[in-house]
């Protein structure tokens, strides 16, 4: 069988199940595991980077011209040479990768139609479903049932450090932070799951932008820096976009949360990407939230804006 992944999180998910001699193409995102790299890219970013601001400006503008066009491009020639039996692809956010519509229009129109699997996920369990339904598709069931009985081992595991009958802080996660954008989906579910309080957003819905009253009012103890699609470096430097806004000063995280209390974490590679890594994100939250510093997964890209203790070093990227 010959799969093609647009989607970073499908990539790992196929590897994760051992079907990752299936691929045969991927998007400009894939990139774990490292091996993935060595194959064909058939996507590229129509916006040019520059600061967050300027980022969100040019998506903004994409999404509201109102002439239909994805914020990325998908080399249809490629794709088609590749003659894929299966394409992953997702339809959960229009800024995230190449459009549903786009790919399945191309797929239409091959002489064999491979078969477009639109993964949608919601919640931390249902991306675990995808596991499951990747596996059914590639013919890899049996492994991807195996894999989930892990992943869920490794989730409740962790949960059996954190205490229930006592009320965890509030955490201020920041999908994006000019302007400031907190965490949907599955990241309140998992803070709620690791012990703290997520009040700017209920489990299962999306990111949003936030307005500063609102962050105020949620007087948050913790703040995690997780903008979407930033390594750790790129993330680092958002710190000083929130050290410049009129609010940040106002956070009990920053006036007395301590050294533990904000954190920067590789947005790219983690808590973004709906698949098996999830589960890592969470055990280092655990730890984060409860002090239990085991529970780290070894190299989780975390970097601290204090003398943390254990892991959380400010002299390390872990």
């Amino acid at each position: 069988m010959r799969v093609v992944s647009l989607l970073p999180s499908a990539t790992e998910i196929l590897c994760r199940i051992g079907a990752g001699d299936m691929l045969v193409g991927r998007s400009h995102e894939c990139d774990f595991p490292a091996a993935v790299t060595d194959l064909p890219v058939l996507t590229a970013a129509r916006t040019h980077g520059g600061s967050s601001a300027e980022i969100d400006r040019q998506v903004r503008e994409a999404l509201h011209s109102g002439d239909g066009a994805s914020l990325y491009r998908l080399d249809e020639t490629a794709l088609r040479e590749l003659q894929p039996d299966v394409i992953l692809t997702q339809d959960l956010c229009d800024v995230c990768s190449i459009d549903l519509r786009t790919v399945q229009r191309v797929a239409a129109g091959m002489p064999r139609p491979p078969l477009v699997v639109n993964l949608n996920p919601g919640t931390v369990w249902e991306v675990l479903d995808d596991l499951l339904r990747v596996g059914e598709v590639v013919g890899r069931a049996d492994a991807a049932r195996r894999a989930v009985v892990e992943l869920r081992e490794a989730w409740w595991s962790a949960v059996d450090f954190v205490n229930p009958y006592v009320p965890g802080p509030e955490v201020l996660f920041l999908e994006w932070c000019d302007p400031p954008f907190g965490g949907g989906h599955w990241t309140p579910e998992m803070i709620q799951a690791a012990g703290g309080r997520h009040s700017l957003g209920a489990p299962g819905t999306r990111s949003r932008q936030l307005s500063p009253e609102e962050i105020i009012e949620a007087a948050p103890e913790r703040v995690v820096i997780c903008p979407c699609g930033y390594p750790l470096d790129q993330a680092w430097r958002e710190l000083e976009v929130l050290q410049r806004s009129r609010w940040w000063p106002l956070l009990p995280a920053v006036m007395e949360g301590g050294p533990d209390a904000i954190v920067v974490v590789d947005g790219n590679q983690m808590f973004n990407r709906p698949g098996p890594r999830l589960v890592d994100a969470f055990r280092w939250l655990v730890g984060w939230l409860n002090g239990r510093p085991e529970l780290v997964p070894e190299g989780f890209p975390v970097r601290g804006t204090g003398l943390h203790i254990g892991r959380f070093d400010q002299a390390s990227d872990m």
